[in-house]
């Protein structure tokens, strides 16, 4: 009994240990599927044109997904719609949104989270696989910089499309993102889906995060009109939440060169989008980035050898460096960030 009540305390203190560490964000024991981050092994099959032409947001595909963890294989059926209106258009892969029904995640890591996004490369091109990565890598860099982010966890995909002559098979990269529901759940927020003024918003996270965008070369990106992001109603405040970080400068993709975007700014473009705040919140965010940016370099160095191409990741770790020769330097931080702000 003793040993019982002890075993008791420790778990209890764990969770007040959790709960102290991470603030208001919940912990959840159950959410194993992005508590690992080692590359998930995934089996699928499906129609890429059926899943384009004959889905939407309520007609859905279904298909079996083969889970394969700790060497063991388990099947599992899945729901599956097209998303994304840029990527429908022009890619050769449709980016997905899954749907698992509570009695197939049952006893898998699918269990807690049964809507998911997933991303795969944009066109069946050489560089595919590393321009995922580095969208991936993008993730990542983010959860350092916010605590308000979307979980990801990196995906090994052997992909088989069920054309009508001859199926095709694919070894693709790519990576699950959370849905919203589970982010406002995490923080006991709301998603807000109604237009809400930039200046409305939380003033230290919204330009903590217009510096992230200004980092990766995120120019379709709106706040305002939740392009490329989410809202989250927490704790009295309006938090922007951002995500689809490839038609970026920091991705560069090759299916970006020429084309614009909303705010007339070409996709390889780095611009400060952010809106005019207090000089102090600027301050603020400033040094933090300059604190971060050795455990920033090395998050990014941890992936080197996971590039196929050398040249993909010398290319994004140069871009980085960018960000901070101008960050670092007053004259370059005042003209093309503070000058810049609207």
């Amino acid at each position: 009994m003793a040993l019982k009540i002890k075993l008791l305390l420790n778990v209890s203190a764990l969770l007040f240990f959790l709960k102290i560490s991470f603030g208001a964000e919940k912990f959840s024991e159950s959410d194993s599927l992005f508590l690992d981050q080692k590359p998930l092994k995934i089996k699928i099959n499906y129609s890429n044109k059926n899943l384009n032409k004959n889905t939407n947001d309520s007609t859905f595909i279904r298909t079996k997904l083969l889970l394969i963890e700790k060497n063991i294989n388990k099947e599992i059926f899945v729901s599956l719609r097209a998303r994304g209106n840029f990527r429908r258009k022009h890619c050769y892969f449709t980016p997905v949104k899954i749907k698992i029904k509570k009695s197939d995640a049952s006893n898998t890591i699918f269990n807690d989270n049964r809507t998911l996004k997933l991303v795969l490369p944009c066109k069946n091109d050489r560089n595919k696989n590393d321009n995922i990565l580095k969208e991936f890598i993008a993730y990542k860099i983010y959860e350092i910089i916010s605590p308000y982010y979307f979980k990801t966890r990196r995906l090994e995909v052997d992909y088989t499309d069920e054309k009508t002559k001859n199926e095709k098979n694919f070894d693709l990269t790519g990576f699950l993102i959370e849905d919203d529901n589970k982010v406002a759940k995490r923080f006991d927020g709301k998603i807000v889906e109604r237009k809400i003024s930039p200046l409305a918003m939380d003033d230290y996270i919204s330009v903590n995060l217009s510096f992230f965008n200004f980092l990766i070369g995120n120019t379709d990106f709106s706040s305002a009109h939740q392009h490329n992001g989410k809202l989250l109603f927490h704790e009295k405040k309006i938090i922007p939440i951002p995500y689809d970080f490839d038609l970026t400068g920091w991705v560069n993709p090759k299916y970006g060169a020429g084309i614009t975007n909303r705010l007339g700014y070409s996709f390889d473009e780095r611009n400060y989008i952010g809106f005019k705040r207090q000089k102090s919140i600027y301050s603020k965010v400033r040094n933090h980035y300059l604190t971060l940016k050795e455990k920033i370099l090395k998050t990014v160095e941890s992936y080197e050898s996971e590039f196929e191409y050398k040249k993909s990741y010398n290319l994004m770790m140069n871009y980085l460096g960018e960000f901070y020769e101008i960050i670092e330097n007053d004259k370059l931080y005042n003209s093309l960030i503070i000058s810049r702000a609207k």
